[in-house]
């Protein structure tokens, strides 16, 4: 999933002459570039003090301080992990990643839906490739969970090769690994969520895993798309295998939420604000399908609607496109927000909500 052009630093006073209706005005993927180069100049604020023992997280074994991380997308080849991790984020996922570098689709790819606060992107895996992505990885201390999310080459006649290349090149520098089948933007890359085909697939990814010296957990990332039939399918081959957990979900090719309105006719994925109930309705679907860890993603953009992640049976979540139009502060009020509502319910951690309203949110249509 990526929203380039969407900068979660809009309202940061220190990025003179950035402000948000001048992003805004911009070519989406012009003011993108100038977002992660602020943050590359340390221009971005970081958090001040530790993270409230209520957020304290354990997922996949994997400890993190606070359980809202940056999704995929943002950060696509591993510029600016550590200043992510600085502003407070308990995770963070770079990605996608391909083994030969991608240009990606043509342009435009990028799309505002702004009256929906979502966004229509084709951009189809543009990055710089294992080798220069592992270069700026390796050594760089992120004092967070540092994800890489890896993919497909377009052209690869065989996806699930490139897969396996992902999992051995970037095993040593990750924290945890994501196996990015689920952007609408590749075509074909989807079919791999069919059942005889993820078989093979994550036999090929976990055999790779198998043999690094280090067993950096292996999540699978799907899409909002599936219908009730192909969750039973996915659910029944991952039980036959030592996945680490699931992110649910990426884009939706689904344009209901957005209908007659600017730009709703682009191809490409659906992401942002209109996508929080399909993805929270899967999300609660697949929690009743499997007792691994699943990351939340898709459409929080407030405290409430992240809390409601978790009561549907996310373990921790992700945000992106709605720190473009709820600012940057989004993610402190998140985290407090969390926080509050553990008290209120008289609990001691973020982990005794998980799962409270499942069936509620499962029956949803």
């Amino acid at each position: 999933m990526i929203l380039s052009g969407f900068s979660p630093l809009l309202r940061v006073p220190l990025l003179a002459g950035l402000t948000r209706d001048s992003l805004l005005k911009m070519d989406p993927e012009t003011a993108h570039g100038a977002t992660i180069t602020a943050l590359r100049l340390g221009l971005a604020p970081q958090q001040d003090g530790p993270d409230s023992a209520e957020l304290k997280t354990s997922i996949a074994g994997l400890e993190l301080s606070n359980p809202v991380g940056m999704a995929a997308g943002f950060d696509k080849n591993g510029e600016v992990p550590r200043p992510l991790a600085l502003m407070g984020f308990g995770m963070v996922e770079i990605g996608t990643v391909t083994p030969r570098p991608q240009t990606g689709n043509p342009k435009p790819r990028l799309f505002r839906v702004g009256a929906a606060e979502g966004v229509i992107n084709r951009m189809g895996f543009n990055n710089d490739g294992h080798d220069e992505v592992y270069r700026r990885l390796h050594g760089v201390r992120v004092p967070a969970a540092l994800g890489v999310n890896i993919g497909a080459n377009k052209d690869t006649a065989d996806f699930t090769t490139d897969y396996a290349k992902g999992v051995a090149r970037f095993a040593r520098v990750a924290d945890y690994l994501t196996v990015n089948i689920s952007s609408p933007n590749t075509p074909g890359l989807r079919d791999l969520q069919h059942e005889d085909a993820l078989k093979r697939l994550l036999h090929a990814v976990l055999t790779v895993r198998g043999k690094s010296p280090v067993r950096v957990p292996v999540f699978l990332k799907i899409a909002p798309d599936l219908d009730q039939a192909a969750l039973d399918s996915i659910a029944r081959v991952i039980a036959d295998t030592d996945l680490d957990g699931l992110i649910v979900s990426n884009t939706t090719i689904s344009r209901d939420p957005v209908a007659g309105l600017e730009n709703a006719d682009e191809k490409g994925g659906l992401s942002g604000k209109p996508l929080f109930d399909l993805a929270t309705i899967r999300l609660a679907q697949m929690r009743q399908r499997t007792s691994l860890p699943i990351i939340g993603v898709g459409g929080i953009h407030s405290p409430q609607t992240a809390l409601q992640k978790f009561e549907a049976g996310a373990n921790a979540i992700q945000l992106y496109s709605a720190l473009v139009f709820g600012g940057l502060d989004l993610l402190d009020r998140i985290k407090r927000g969390l926080s509050a509502a553990v008290r209120s319910a008289g609990k001691r951690n973020i982990s005794e909500l998980v799962g409270s309203k499942t069936a509620e949110w499962a029956s949803r249509k």
